[in-house]
This record gives structure tokens, sequence and C-alpha cells, in this order.
């Protein structure tokens, strides 16, 4: 892996170079660095502007941050229709999924609390820990779930404010399906929204005012839907039948780990407490609290929701798009109805604001590194947040969800949620190999590192495959010996040093296993998911190649320093 010395400036690049080797390898080198974090960057990270961002955030408010990102109209929807299938097991589904989350939180725990408290979340863990290019493929495919995911909300939320102003008579049959629910379908893609595009300018207004008013208002809506789900769980434990709950796994096991794999994408948000990391106040502390706390929280009220809803209704009569409001209006609960609307309206509202709030400091990141143009680098002076990133990020929401029927592109989602994922469970892994960061580390050991990790999640996704097509058992046994030998390669033949801060338990193990189930949910995605992921990365290598490499700021003030690989032979 090669890199630049901390004390050299880069070699100047010339994009006329006659010989396609030059260029070839120009590009290989600039693909290959890293970058190691100046552990005193993070008290004094300054943009282009001279002013950086604020330390506002606390542990508190940071848990807010994770809950707010993870729970929305989920929790009143995916319960209801996984349970419809694994009936009373979808707790166990859930239960499975949140451990499996929890794994992969450790992983984020760590990095958060080691590296120095600046923007850029898995990309900066990736970027330190393995090379420049790697980093900024990181970036694109996450960028493209969190564009996609924010419009999507974007639309969901003004559906929902929608049908409450339906319930007066004044407005009942009076407002366009254009306003808020989606007008006719045009070419099979386009449908108008009006409602959604505004509802984002409000938003980003509220997040370009400053993160203390943004987390203010997260802190609101999050306590209001957490009491919501508080009621309804508490309401609903009085409606209980336990023989609803029997049988317990009714289509068997499978549906159980099926469902699992369905609804681990609830858990989704957690990893936004680590990109607010250069606005809390204490990151090293705090982050961990955040990103657990955060966590932990989600995975109690999704369980306790699970058991009421399956104990209310048998499984088989939960409805398909709202079963938690229909099992209480079939009750006589429908005032409870309203309060699960009202929840889902501060759901989606916590979600949309956290993402929108997540993009932001991503492409500030990228924007510091030179990987993006510096316009997305400048903080502003008076409210100290990244007005040119922000209003970039919602103007993209906004076309998309105020043009595009969104739902279509739902089989493209969760690629960049787990590539990300198990890219960060590989950089704790990779940046605890002993001597990391010095001379004796050679090449070849840090190459049969990489390769056992790459082992790892090609086992996980062949046995995934093997699961989704109904394969014989002997080819998801044969990637899982493939898996399990490289963990116990990199268990016996690499060294781990100690780490400050808090420490993820049981590396290399724990990681690897967050890997193999990641790529294995990653097999269960839509086949038009892996083709956005071959795509979308040719594309950022091409984007990379003709702006990113020449671009790239390896001394970028307050952030990184780079220093020369162990050794000049290139991966």
């Amino acid at each position: 892996m090669g890199g630049e010395s901390g004390d050299q400036k880069p070699r100047s690049r010339s994009r006329s170079n006659p010989s396609s080797s030059s260029c070839f390898s120009n590009f290989w080198s600039s693909a290959l660095r890293f970058k190691t974090i100046n552990p005193n960057s993070d008290d004094s990270v300054r943009t282009n502007s001279g002013d950086g961002l604020i330390r506002r955030l606390g542990s508190f408010d940071l848990v807010l941050l994770g809950v707010g990102a993870s729970i929305g109209a989920g929790i009143f929807v995916v319960t209801g229709t996984v349970a419809r299938d694994a009936g009373p097991g979808v707790t166990v589904s859930f239960a499975l999924a949140g451990i499996s989350c929890v794994l992969n939180a450790l992983c984020y725990a760590e990095l958060s609390s080691r590296f120095p408290a600046v923007v850029g979340g898995a990309y900066l863990y990736a970027y330190s820990a393995f090379n420049e290019l790697t980093a900024f493929l990181v970036f694109a495919q996450l960028m493209l779930d969190y564009h996609i995911g924010a419009a999507s909300i974007a639309r969901s939320l003004a559906s929902y404010l929608v049908s409450i102003l339906e319930l007066f008579p004044f407005f009942n049959g009076n407002i366009p399906d254009w306003i808020g629910h989606g007008g006719k379908e045009f070419f099979g893609v386009l449908s108008i929204n009006i409602l959604a595009p505004i509802l984002l300018v409000f938003l980003t207004l509220i997040l370009c005012w400053g993160v203390g008013e943004s987390s203010a208002v997260n802190s609101v809506m999050t306590a209001l839907k957490i009491v919501i789900v508080l009621i309804v769980v508490c309401v609903g434990s009085f409606e209980v039948d336990t023989s609803n709950w029997s049988p317990f796994a009714p289509n068997g096991v499978k549906e159980i780990l099926t469902g699992a794999t369905v609804v681990f994408f609830a858990y989704v948000g957690f990893d936004a407490v680590a990109n607010s990391a250069e606005e809390s106040k204490r990151p090293q502390r705090d982050l961990p609290i955040g990103i657990m706390g955060s966590l932990l929280i989600c995975i109690a009220l999704y369980i306790a929701v699970c058991l009421v809803i399956t104990g209310m209704v048998p499984y088989k009569l939960l409805g398909e798009d709202a079963p938690l409001a229909d099992a209480f209006t079939s009750k006589g609960l429908k005032y409870v109805s309203i309060l699960i609307s009202v929840g889902a309206v501060a759901g989606l509202t916590t979600t949309l604001l956290v993402g929108l709030y997540v993009q932001s400091r991503l492409y500030l990141g990228l924007g510091r590194d030179g990987l993006l143009p510096s316009i997305f680098s400048r903080v502003n002076s008076k409210s100290h947040t990244p007005v040119h990133s922000q209003v970039w990020v919602g103007a993209v929401a906004g076309v998309l969800a105020g043009l595009f029927n969104v739902h279509v592109l739902s089989h493209i989602l969760s690629v960049g949620s787990l590539t990300g994922y198990s890219v960060v469970a590989a950089c704790v892994v990779s940046l605890r190999w002993k001597g990391k960061t010095e001379s004796q580390l050679s090449t070849s050991t840090w190459r049969e590192g990489v390769i056992c990790l790459f082992l790892i999640a090609l086992g996980g996704f062949g046995a995934g495959l093997s699961y989704r097509l109904n394969a014989s058992f002997i080819y998801a046994l044969l990637t899982l010996v493939v898996a399990v030998l490289a963990c116990i390669a990199l268990l016996l033949r690499q060294a781990y040093a100690d780490t400050p801060g808090f420490s993820c338990p049981g590396v290399p193990v724990v990681p690897a296993v967050c890997i193999f189930f990641n790529m294995f949910l990653f097999a269960q995605l839509h086949y038009e998911a892996w083709i956005r992921f071959v795509v979308l990365s040719i594309i950022t290598i091409g984007v990379y190649a003709f702006y990113g490499q020449y671009h790239a700021n390896p001394n970028s003030e307050g952030t990184v320093i780079y220093h020369r690989a162990p050794t000049e032979e290139p991966l």
C-alpha cells in the first residue's frame, strides 16, 4: 500500500502524459494513498472560511440522534408485515438482527473513540485503514443510499401529513393526490409531489440555522415518538391474549431467519452518531455511549412492540400497510391509532432530519480532503454549519422527492449501509494489526490479512446466495468453512495491538462475524442492487480518475498527515 511522506508534498501529475503505463502508475499510487490522523487535530479543525464546527452535542443528545435516525415509521409497519410470515417469532427476528447490529456498533464505537473528532465516519476510517480509492467508493455507495432514502422518507412524510389532515371533514377528499400522496405516474417513474420538497426545504433551513437548533428539534420529536411508542406498548399490553403467541414459529425457523434479514434495516441509523464526531463535546467518551445507547433503546422498543402486536391480534389477521394501527382499531382503540399516525410523522421527521445532517457532514469531509470541490468544505462563520453542503443535499433530495416515484428505486437501497458496515468492521481489524504504522509490518503480512478479510466477505456472500437459492446444504457449508479458516488465519497469523479508549471485544472474531453476516444480507438484496453496486463503483472510479486523484489534498489543514507505506511495493 503506497503513501506520501508526511514531510513531502505530493508529486504533481500531468493529464497529458503520453505514456498509458505512466498514467496507470500515477493513478495506482494516488489510489493507494492512505492517511494517518494527526492526534492533535481534533481541537483545531478549520475550513477554508476559517471557522470550524462547534461542539454542542452531549451524550444525551447523541443518544437521541441515534434513536431519531433509527426509529421511523418502520416500527409501526415493519413489525407487523414481518410478523405475517414469522408469526410471534418476529420477536426473535428482531433480537437476532439487534445482536448483529450490536456487533457492528461495537466496531463503530471503537473507531469513533480512537479517531480524533473530525467528520467522515466510515469514509474517514477506510481512508486511514486502507486507501484513498476505497474511501471514495465507500462514500459514493453510502451517499446514493442517503439521497434516495431521504427522498423516499420525504414522500412518505408528506403522505402521512396529508392523511392526518384528511381526518378533518374540511380536507377529506379535497386534497389532490399530487399535493402529498403523489400524482399520476408517467413513464413508470415520474410522479409529482409538491409537499415533499417543501418539507425538505423547511428541514434544510433548520439544519443551516445551527446544530443546536436542529438538535433541539430532533430531541423534541424523538422524545415525542418514544412517548407514543411507550403508550402503545402500555395500552396494548392490557389487550394481549397469550394464546396468540402459540404456535410461536408457525412457519419454521427459516422464516424467523428471513425476517431477521428484513428487519436488520430497521436498526440502520446508529452510524449517524459517528458522523457527528466534530460536534460532540467529549467525543472519545460520548460517541460510544451515543452509538451503543441508541441501539439498545431501539432493540428494547422493537421487541416490546413485537410482543404487543402479536399478542393483541393473531398474526394471520395483521394488516399489510398499517398493521399496528389496524390492531388497535380492531380492539376499539381508535384514539391509539391516531397517536400511531402522529408517532409515524414524528419518526419520519427525525429520520429525515438526521439523514440530511449526516449527508452534509460527509460532503464536508470530502471537500476538505479535495476529493470534491472545495465549496463543500466551507462552514458558515455565524451558524457554524456547512451551509453549501447542506443546501446541496437538500436540493438533490428535493428534486428526487418532487419528481420521481422513489419507491421504484427501493430495490437498490441498503447497498451502501451493508458495504459501509462491512468496511468499518474490516477497518477495526486492519488498524489493530500490531505495527500497522511501523516499519516492521511487511507487505506480504498486510496482503495476507487483506486476503483473509476478502475471503470472509466472499464466504458470507456465498452462504447468503446458497440460502437465497435454496441450494444444497453442502454449498453453504463450504462457504462457511472458507470464512472460518480465513478467520482462524487472522487470529493466529496476525498480531493485534491494544487501542486507547473504547475497544471492540473479540478482535478479529467479532469484526469477522460482522463482515460475514453483512455480506449474507447483501446476497438477499434484489439483483438490481448488485447491478447498482457494480455500475456505481465503475462511475466512482471514473470520477476519481479524472478529478479526485488530481485534487486530493494530503495535507488538508488540521485533519491529516501522510506517511510512507512500509515498503515501496504496491499492494
